[in-house]
């Protein structure tokens, strides 16, 4: 029986913090901003992210975020393979 070649790792990060306003994207303190954690691929980013975005909901100014750190690392690679 032939085993699947392992899944290509594509990092994301997720990340969260309070904004100082609604309408951009400055973190009101940079020292409290919470890491969630990075994750192999989109999929349990997503779910991480959803999960802390759930915790936060009463708080408008918080914002948590999903970053394509493979993207970063190789910014080719989703011409190459039309990665997510």
């Amino acid at each position: 029986m032939a085993s699947d070649p392992p899944a290509k790792q594509l990092l994301h990060l997720v990340f969260g913090g309070e904004l100082t306003t609604l309408d951009d994207l400055d973190f009101r303190d940079l020292s409290k901003l919470d890491i969630v954690g990075i994750y192999p691929n989109y999929a349990t980013a997503y779910t991480a992210w959803k999960a802390k975005a759930q915790q936060t909901v009463d708080n408008a100014h918080m914002r948590y975020f999903i970053v394509h750190m493979h993207r970063l690392l190789d910014p080719d690679e989703q011409k190459r393979t039309g990665a997510r």
